[in-house]
């Protein structure tokens, strides 16, 4: 077994639950950021810290070789991402793994250019790094869903697409470029299929036993709304595509 542990920021949540395993069963000692203390169990050492205030940071680094930065939020990943960098650099990391949002370069939302700034700010440390994009997972655009079906109407807007990927075949990647060198930005991975949002309700309602319900189209505005219809959220040639489709995954969740 590797003794250097691994830090992983974001441990507890939805990619964190399938990587932190997988680098247990890879002989890897794992270290977890968690802003709650919590008990160590199973060889995972669990430290607090607030990347947004940096406190506890320090000392969650020290001795750690990399960082599997999962942790990320609907604000504030870009200035939480710099609180890690500077610690980091100062701890003498030797590899950095990132997960960003594919389209965060070409999609001009708020939180899309936090994804991109932290990109930016991981690629400048002078540290040794690796970024992943990926697609939504299925497990937020089962969310998604959920709150669009309880409505009314089913609002469609028009032109958007989705290429929804399972949480732990990205996982899966990301420990794979954990173990391995660092390698800069690697392709893109992504969901076996793109639906729009009428294809991705039709399975779920389904499954639920729901009858048919008036579709509204709805139009995004803005450039947001131009950059989704143009396919900017998509990656369609050079990814890596996962295996497990939404209806696979709807079957065994709903």
């Amino acid at each position: 077994m590797t003794t250097t542990p691994i830090l992983v920021t974001g441990g507890t949540g939805t990619l964190g639950s399938h990587a932190v395993p997988l680098l247990r069963a890879a002989g890897r000692t794992v270290r977890v950021l968690s802003r709650r203390e919590r008990l160590g169990a199973d060889g995972i050492e669990y430290v607090t810290g607030d990347l947004m205030t940096g406190e506890g940071i320090d000392a969650a680094l020290a001795g750690v070789g990399t960082v599997l930065h999962l942790a990320g939020g609907p604000k504030g990943d870009d200035e939480a991402t710099r609180t890690l960098v500077r610690a980091a650099r100062a701890a003498g990391v030797r590899h950095l793994v990132y997960i960003s949002v594919i389209g965060a370069d070409r999609v001009p939302l708020a939180w899309l250019r936090t994804k991109l700034d932290a990109e930016r700010a991981i690629a400048d440390s002078g540290i040794p790094w690796t970024t992943l994009r990926a697609a939504q997972f299925h497990d937020l655009t089962l969310t998604m869903i959920e709150k669009m079906t309880k409505l009314p109407v089913l609002p469609v807007p028009g032109g958007l697409r989705l290429q929804p990927v399972d949480s732990a075949e990205v996982a899966a990647r990301l420990v794979e470029l954990t173990l391995g060198e660092p390698a800069g930005l690697v392709p893109d991975m992504a969901g076996p299929e793109v639906h729009d949002i009428a294809e991705l309700a039709r399975p779920y309602r389904e499954l639920r036993g729901a009858r048919g319900r008036l579709r509204v189209p709805v139009r995004i505005p803005g450039k947001a709304g131009k950059a989704y219809r143009a396919g900017a959220n998509l990656t369609l040639e050079g990814a890596e595509k996962g295996k497990r489709t939404w209806e696979e995954f709807l079957a065994e969740r709903v």
